[in-house]
């Protein structure tokens, strides 16, 4: 293959790429359960940028891991969810079919991006779904940390279920002992908020 670059406008890959990115801006104002400090509905694109935050803090601290590939799992993990939106882990179900219509709704946003990009970021998606591999364990676990750092952290209300996050993918946060502790921490702070034993209520499947 020739190194030299095409004259053809149909190769020129920024088109496309701005296409999505515009298309991606969607995770700016799509809203998940929880609310911010201020009380306002927390976007999925905040839970996503503080996401690949605690990757880069927690660099050091995590162990052996590629830290590129995590921070691109964390960045993409819910790019789906620019479509049909977030699905609170409360009313989550293992037959609710959300994995299939986020790679599908992943593929409608990656339309417009040269196919190499688009089967990227679709190979990141699977990864992370299938929770295998040392990053994509890592991602799920600081995924379920930063949710339940912004339900402590938030304004939610007096009728938020905070005992719901004591059980809440128990065996995503434990699978390293880093994010174990960062959990037990924050499960102190949740069981001053739900104002009872510790009990939690009935769990959901981990995502």
């Amino acid at each position: 293959m020739s190194d030299v670059p095409s004259d053809d406008p149909s190769d020129d890959p920024l088109p496309g790429i701005l296409g999505f990115l515009r298309a991606a801006e969607a995770l700016k104002v799509r809203h998940r359960s929880g609310r911010t400090s201020d009380g306002a509905p927390e976007s999925i694109a905040a839970h996503s940028w503080r996401l690949a935050l605690a990757a880069i803090v927690l660099r050091d601290t995590l162990g052996e891991h590629d830290r590129l590939r995590l921070l691109e799992l964390c960045v993409v993990h819910d790019l789906g969810e620019a479509i049909s939106g977030d699905v609170p882990a409360i009313h989550q179900r293992p037959d609710d079919g959300r994995a299939a219509r986020e790679r599908a709704d992943l593929e409608t946003l990656g339309a417009p991006l040269p196919a190499s990009l688009r089967e990227r970021l679709l190979a990141l998606h699977d990864e992370y779904e299938a929770g295998t591999t040392r990053e994509a364990v890592l991602a799920k676990a600081l995924d379920k940390i930063e949710t339940i750092l912004q339900h402590v952290q938030g304004d939610n209300g007096p009728d938020f279920d905070h005992g719901f996050n004591l059980g809440y993918a128990r065996s995503r946060t434990d699978a390293d002992p880093v994010t174990a502790r960062l959990r037990a921490m924050l499960d102190a702070e949740t069981r001053a908020l739900a104002g009872r034993d510790g009990a939690p209520s009935p769990g959901r499947p981990p995502r």
